[in-house]
């Protein structure tokens, strides 16, 4: 199976709170397409009121060069029928994310909905999608475990994927969005999921400190996962969740991780250059 690196300045973004110029964001995602990433989390269409950083995603979207570098889907999130309507519209947007929570109080933080009214939102997110010729991803928020002490079950991560299942999705990525999972939860729980429920590309958004980055890498790889969602230099975590940010795997740990396996997939090491030289200017908040 292709390993897949997805590269995610949107979640390194989006919890700054000093704005990124627009002409920035778009010289360092053209800078990112030149790499060589199987997929760019390039932006997200949400309330510009709750996430400011986004508002700017229409026009950086519509700036980027996509068509030169087909090798690399960008990825957008959407919270909401407003959002999946503005993704839409938008030519350059192959993999449209929606993220749904295993924790009923994140989910309202984070999209205003319920859970059931969440499921049923994707059950849409994969019609219109397929309409237009876009992928659906669902990101499974607090996959291994919340913050907010509400009971966590590894086998409702199974009834729920086997839902979305159903419903059409062809990705679905396990996310550690307060970064509490250890890496022999990793394991087990996609262990599990690998095991149960096939006919669905199972990935990890993961989030950890530095030192224990590697740790939780080689969990997920050893239960069989090949997709990685991670960030160069680490920026990055969740803003909605009511606690303190914790980091994005770091883009630079993961390829390092992958050499060691002979798997890494054929980057531009002079192009992933730029885009740590760009770093800096990047996210300067």
């Amino acid at each position: 199976m292709e390993v897949q690196i997805i590269e995610c300045p949107r979640d390194a973004w989006q919890g700054l709170e000093t704005f990124i110029p627009t002409e920035v964001k778009i010289q360092y995602l053209t800078a990112l397409l030149k790499v060589g990433f199987h997929t760019i989390d390039a932006g997200s269409f949400v309330s510009p009121k709750a996430v400011p950083q986004m508002r700017d995603t229409a026009e950086v979207l519509q700036a980027l060069p996509y068509a030169a570098y087909p090798q690399t889907g960008l990825l957008v999130i959407v919270a909401n029928q407003r959002g999946l309507e503005q993704v839409l519209a938008q030519p350059a947007v192959r993999y449209v994310g929606y993220p749904l929570s295993l924790s009923d109080t994140f989910q309202q933080q984070n999209t205003r909905q319920t859970r059931q009214e969440a499921e049923s939102f994707v059950s849409e997110l994969v019609q219109r999608c397929g309409e237009a010729g876009k992928i659906p991803v669902v990101y499974l928020s607090m996959g291994f475990g919340n913050p907010y002490g509400e009971p966590y079950d590894a086998q409702e991560v199974i009834e729920v994927g086997e839902r979305l299942r159903e419903r059409g999705v062809p990705i679905l990525s396990l996310a550690d969005t307060v970064g509490v999972a250890t890496p022999d939860l990793v394991y087990k729980v996609l262990s599990q999921v690998l095991g149960t429920i096939s006919g669905v590309m199972w990935g990890v958004h993961l989030h950890a400190q530095p030192q224990g980055a590697k740790a939780k890498i080689e969990a997920a790889w050893e239960a069989g996962c090949r997709r990685f969602d991670s960030a160069l230099g680490g920026y990055g975590g969740c803003p909605f969740a009511g606690v303190p940010l914790v980091s994005n795997l770091r883009t630079e740990t993961l390829i390092s991780f992958l050499q060691e396996k002979n798997v890494l997939p054929p980057l531009s090491q002079e192009a992933l250059h730029e885009a740590q030289q760009l770093l800096s200017h990047a996210f300067a908040a």
